[in-house]
C-alpha cells in the first residue's frame, strides 16, 4: 500500500491545480447563487488531500531509495526530454512544507479576505500558485523546472495584482514579473545550451554528463552564469531585489507563502544545479558576491522601513542571500537547513502582520503600539516567529545560521562573519518592531485592537507550536549535528551577535511622531537606507535611461532612414510617373528607342565587374 502512493506521487501538484480548476464557476462569476465558499472549500480540502497523500508518500520512501517516475515526452534526434519527477525524502520534505503552510495560509485568508467579493478567485490562483511550487519540488528535469518557474512567476504576477483596481497594486505587479522576466531569459539561454551539450536536461543524466564533460573555462563561466540568473531574480538578490519589496501591495495570505516557499523553490533549483554551476569559479564566486552584498544591504535597509511587511521581505532577502553564500561555498546542507527554518519562522511572522492589518487596518509603524496585552495570540506568535529566524537555541534558524558559520569559519572567515552580522542585524529589527508594535501607549488605531477571529487564530498558533517544534522534527530528519561535532566558540559567537542584536533593538532611539530624525547626518543615513541605497533611482538614471535612449534612437531611424527611404522611393515613382507622362507623343519608334536604351544600361551595369 505504501507503494501505491509513492507510485502515485506524481499526482501530488495535480491536486492543486484541480482546486484552481474546479473553483472557475466561482472566480469567473458562472455560479452566483452560493457565493463564493464553497471554491473556497473546494481549495482546501485539495490542499489537505495533498498534504495527506505526502505525508503517506513520505512514510512509504522513508526506508527505501529515491526513486524516479519518467514519462516520455519528446525524443528526436539526440534530444530527449522527459516529465521525470524525483521522489525522495528531501523532496517530499519539502513538499510537505509547501502543503502544509499553503493549508493554514488559505485558512488564515478564510478570515483575512472574508469580505472580500473576488475570494473565489483568490483561492484559484492559490490552487494555481501551489501545484507551481510542488511541481517544482518534485522535478527531476530541469526542463520541466523551468516550465514550473514561469508557472511561479505568471502566479505571482496574478496575485500581486489581485487588487488591480489600485495603481500601486498594478505598478508592482508589472515590475515582479518584469523582473523576473531578466534571470528568466538568460536562464532559457542555459537550458538551451544544456539541452544542445548533454542531450537531456534530467538532472541525474546531467549529473553523469558533467563528470566527464570537459568543458572550456569561458563556456563553463557563461553557462554558470545563466544558470544562476533565473534564481537570483527569483530570490529577489541584487541587483533583482527590488520586485519582493514591492509585492507586498498584493493580499498578505499570499506574501506568507512568497516570502516562505516561492522564494524557497527558487534557491531549491540553485540547489540542484550546483553540480553544475561548480565548473565555474566564476559563477560561484558571484554567488557569493551577490548574497554578501543582499544579505547585508538588505538587513541595513529593513531597519529603516516603516512599513510592517516591507520591513520583513528586506529580511527574507537577507537569509537568502545567505543561502547564495551556501551554495557558492559548495555546502549545500546549510542552504538547505536555513531554507527549511526560514520558511517556517518567517510565514509565522507574516501571519502576526495578517493580523495586525485585519485589525488596525494599517501597517504604518509610526501609527502602531500597545497591542501586546490587546492581541496576546498575535504577541505569542511574533515573538516565537523572531525567536525562531534569530540564533536563539535551540531553535530554527539557529542551527542554520551555526552551521554557516562554523564551516566557513576555517576558510572563510569573513564570510562567517557575515552570519553573525546578518543575525545581530536582525534581531536588532525584530525588537525594533516589537517596541514599536506590541510595547507603548495605544495609538488612535491601536485603541480597539480585538484578537483576530478563529480562522486566522487557529492557523497561527498552530503554526506557533510547529516553530516550536522545528528542533524536534529536525532531530527526527538526522538534520542536526551530534553535540559533540558542534564548535563552542562558533555557537557563542552566534548567541551573542543575536542578544547584541536585542539590546541595541532596545535602546535604540525611536519616535511615532518624526518619522526622519531631525539630527542632518543620522538624516542622511536613514533616507539611504529607506530608500535601498537609491537603488531606483540608480536604475532609472542608467539602465532606464539608456533603454529610453535607445527607444527614441530606433524610434528615430525608423521614422527618418526607414519610413525616409520607402516613401522616398514612392515619392519618386508618383514625381517620375507624373513627369513621364507628358513626354508620351505617340510615337512607336521614340518607346523602342527608350526600351533599347533601358535594357543596354542594364546590361552594362550587370556585366561591368567582367570588363
Amino acid at each position: 500500500m505504501a507503494q501505491f502512493f509513492v507510485e502515485t506521487s506524481w499526482l501530488l501538484p495535480v491536486y492543486g491545480l484541480m482546486g484552481a480548476l474546479l473553483s472557475l464557476p466561482w472566480s469567473t462569476g458562472l455560479v452566483r447563487r452560493t457565493g463564493p465558499r464553497p471554491a473556497v472549500y473546494l481549495n482546501i480540502a485539495m490542499t489537505l488531500l495533498a498534504f495527506s497523500h505526502g505525508l503517506l508518500a513520505f512514510r512509504g520512501i522513508w526506508n527505501q531509495g529515491p526513486q524516479e517516475l519518467l514519462f516520455p515526452w519528446f525524443d528526436f534526434a539526440d534530444l530527449h526530454l522527459t516529465l521525470a519527477l524525483d521522489i525522495s525524502v528531501l523532496n517530499l520534505g519539502a513538499l510537505e512544507l509547501i502543503t502544509g503552510l499553503s493549508l493554514l495560509a488559505q485558512v488564515f485568508a478564510l478570515g483575512y479576505l472574508e469580505k472580500d467579493w473576488a475570494l473565489a478567485r483568490f483561492y484559484g490562483l492559490m490552487g494555481f500558485f501551489e501545484a507551481a511550487m510542488s511541481g517544482l519540488v518534485l522535478s527531476g528535469s530541469l526542463f520541466v523546472s523551468y516550465s514550473l518557474l514561469e508557472m511561479l512567476t505568471l502566479s505571482t504576477y496574478l496575485l500581486v495584482g489581485f487588487w488591480y483596481a489600485q495603481p500601486l497594486v498594478v505598478t508592482a505587479a508589472r515590475d515582479a514579473f518584469l523582473t523576473k522576466r531578466i534571470g528568466d531569459v538568460l536562464l532559457l539561454m542555459g537550458v538551451v545550451v544544456l539541452a544542445s551539450l548533454a542531450g537531456s536536461l534530467n538532472f541525474n543524466d546531467l549529473y553523469e554528463w558533467v563528470k566527464v564533460e570537459g568543458l572550456s573555462p569561458a563556456m563553463a563561466t557563461l553557462l554558470g552564469l545563466a544558470l544562476i540568473a533565473g534564481p537570483i531574480g527569483k530570490c529577489a538578490q541584487f541587483p533583482l531585489h527590488l520586485w519582493l519589496d514591492e509585492a507586498m501591495e498584493g493580499p498578505n495570505p499570499a506574501s506568507i507563502l512568497r516570502n516562505s516557499v516561492v522564494v524557497t523553490c527558487g534557491a531549491y533549483v540553485l540547489i540542484r544545479l550546483q553540480p553544475i554551476v561548480v565548473l565555474s569559479p566564476v559563477a560561484l564566486g558571484t554567488l557569493v558576491v551577490l548574497g554578501t552584498i543582499t544579505a547585508i544591504g538588505a538587513s541595513l535597509v529593513a531597519l529603516a522601513q516603516i512599513d510592517l511587511k516591507r520591513t520583513f521581505s528586506y529580511s527574507t532577502s537577507a537569509y537568502l542571500g545567505l543561502v547564495f553564500i551556501a551554495v557558492g561555498t559548495e555546502w549545500p546542507g546549510v542552504a538547505f537547513t536555513l531554507l527549511l527554518t526560514h520558511a517556517v519562522a518567517k510565514a509565522l511572522i507574516f501571519m502576526a502582520v495578517g493580523s495586525i492589518i485585519t485589525t488596525t487596518n494599517c501597517q504604518n509603524l509610526t501609527e502602531l503600539g500597545g497591542l501586546g496585552r490587546k492581541m496576546p495570540a498575535t504577541t505569542l506568535a511574533y515573538v516565537t516567529g523572531a525567536l525562531g529566524m534569530v540564533g536563539v537555541l535551540p531553535l530554527g534558524c539557529f542551527w542554520g545560521l551555526r552551521m554557516g558559520a562554523d564551516f566557513l569559519s576555517g576558510d572563510y572567515p569573513l564570510l562567517a562573519g557575515v552570519f553573525f552580522v546578518v543575525n545581530g542585524l536582525t534581531a536588532l529589527n525584530l525588537t525594533r518592531v516589537f517596541r514599536l508594535v506590541f510595547l507603548g501607549h495605544a495609538q488612535p488605531k491601536t485603541r480597539r485592537a480585538p484578537e483576530v477571529p478563529w480562522p486566522m487564530a487557529v492557523p497561527m498558533v498552530a503554526l506557533t507550536v510547529v516553530t516550536l517544534l522545528v528542533p524536534v522534527i529536525m532531530g527526527k530528519l538526522a538534520l542536526l549535528p551530534p553535540w559533540e561535532y558542534i564548535n563552542p566558540p562558533v555557537t557563542a559567537l552566534m548567541l551573542v551577535s543575536g542578544w547584541v542584536g536585542v539590546a541595541a533593538g532596545t535602546r535604540v532611539s525611536l519616535s511615532k511622531s518624526l518619522a526622519r530624525s531631525l539630527n542632518r547626518p543620522l538624516r542622511i543615513a536613514q533616507d539611504l537606507l529607506a530608500y535601498d541605497f537609491y537603488t531606483e533611482r540608480l536604475y532609472e538614471k542608467t539602465v532606464v535611461a539608456a533603454v529610453a535612449s535607445l527607444a527614441r534612437l530606433s524610434n528615430w531611424f525608423d521614422q527618418y532612414v526607414v519610413d525616409g527611404l520607402v516613401n522616398g522611393v514612392g515619392l519618386a515613382s508618383l514625381f517620375g510617373g507624373e513627369g513621364l507622362k507628358y513626354s508620351a507623343s505617340g510615337q512607336s519608334q521614340l518607346y523602342l528607342l527608350t526600351i533599347i536604351t533601358g535594357v543596354g544600361l542594364l546590361g552594362i551595369f550587370m556585366t561591368w565587374t567582367l570588363w
